[in-house]
């Protein structure tokens, strides 16, 4: 008799889990996975699907607090989304998912995703309402000036100043607090990138970008400025060290006046799933059924710049 459960994972299943990871997702860097699950999951945030005593199929569910109208939303991000390639098209990833939604139902008002392939999660409930824009630069794009006021180990309690500054133009966003910073600096550095902050003639921090090495090209998957000079600043301090620099933003961050030459795209980013509409309704006094209406009453832009 096949023996097929799913089942929180505990900590002696993490091994498995990683060489799953590496097997489904041979492009993640091992560096990160291995920070990733050290730093940011506990085993029991992991699901898995055991077939005769093997792995076959894992997702993970890491829960935040998400600041939506001045209010603060219990929410999840499900992300690993995994099934090895021999035990695809069984529906055990549908088994998976249906006991994750479940879940999250009966606990949080939101659930998030980040994926390339909407496709498999609407008929879960959730739909796309967030999109990110990619600006690719160069030397060409970026006034030159010099990288006086720019630091290369900023302290956590100024990375946390500056982006609590920034992030009150937006809405959707993962409330960060200190500890999240002393963890965000372990994990860029995992990965072999770098924060550089830049700070004004009074020593105050006015931005910081998250700078990974792509190949020959740097990926800047955060960043964060309190006015163009810091902006500028920083994306030089990029363009020192790649040639070619691929800056990801908020779709609301229109950056097209300071780059007019850079190539640029949008595409979408994170979906959503409202779990309890009359909850909702009763938050936020107003009238509503779907995630797209939750979403739409929104005060102020969406930021949901959050990879874990």
């Amino acid at each position: 008799m096949i023996t097929i459960m799913i089942k929180r994972a505990e900590r002696e299943n993490i091994d498995e889990i990683k060489r799953l990871w590496k097997v489904c997702f041979p492009d993640v860097d091992e560096r990160y996975q291995d920070f990733f699950f050290k730093n940011v999951v506990r085993p029991e945030d992991c699901y898995i699907k055991v077939l005769e005593g093997k792995i076959v199929a894992t997702l993970v569910r890491n829960k935040h607090a998400l600041m939506f109208n001045s209010r603060v939303l219990q929410a999840s991000m499900i992300m690993g989304v995994a099934v090895h390639p021999e035990y695809r098209h069984r529906g055990y990833m549908h088994e998976m998912m249906d006991i994750i939604v479940d879940a999250c139902e009966h606990s949080e008002l939101l659930t998030l995703i980040q994926t390339e392939k909407p496709e498999l999660y609407e008929p879960f409930g959730f739909r796309t309402i967030y999109q990110r824009t990619q600006f690719q630069i160069q030397r060409k794009d970026v006034t030159r000036i010099t990288n006086f006021g720019c630091a290369y180990d900023p302290a956590p309690l100024d990375l946390l100043k500056v982006y609590s500054a920034f992030i009150k133009r937006f809405n959707g966003f993962y409330a960060r607090d200190l500890g999240y910073f002393v963890n965000y600096k372990k994990e860029i550095k995992a990965v072999g990138g770098k924060i550089v902050a830049y700070y004004n003639g009074k020593d105050q921090i006015q931005g910081y970008a998250a700078m990974i090495p792509d190949g020959e090209q740097l990926k800047v998957q955060e960043m964060i400025y309190l006015d163009s000079m810091s902006l500028i600043k920083l994306c030089n301090a990029a363009l020192q060290e790649r040639k070619i620099v691929n800056l990801y933003v908020s779709e609301a961050e229109d950056l097209s006046k300071v780059f007019p030459e850079a190539l640029k795209k949008s595409y979408p980013s994170t979906m959503a799933r409202l779990n309890d509409p009359k909850l909702f309704t009763k938050l936020f006094r107003k009238k509503i059924d779907t995630i797209e209406e939750a979403f739409a009453i929104s005060h102020r832009p969406l930021n949901l710049n959050e990879f874990n």
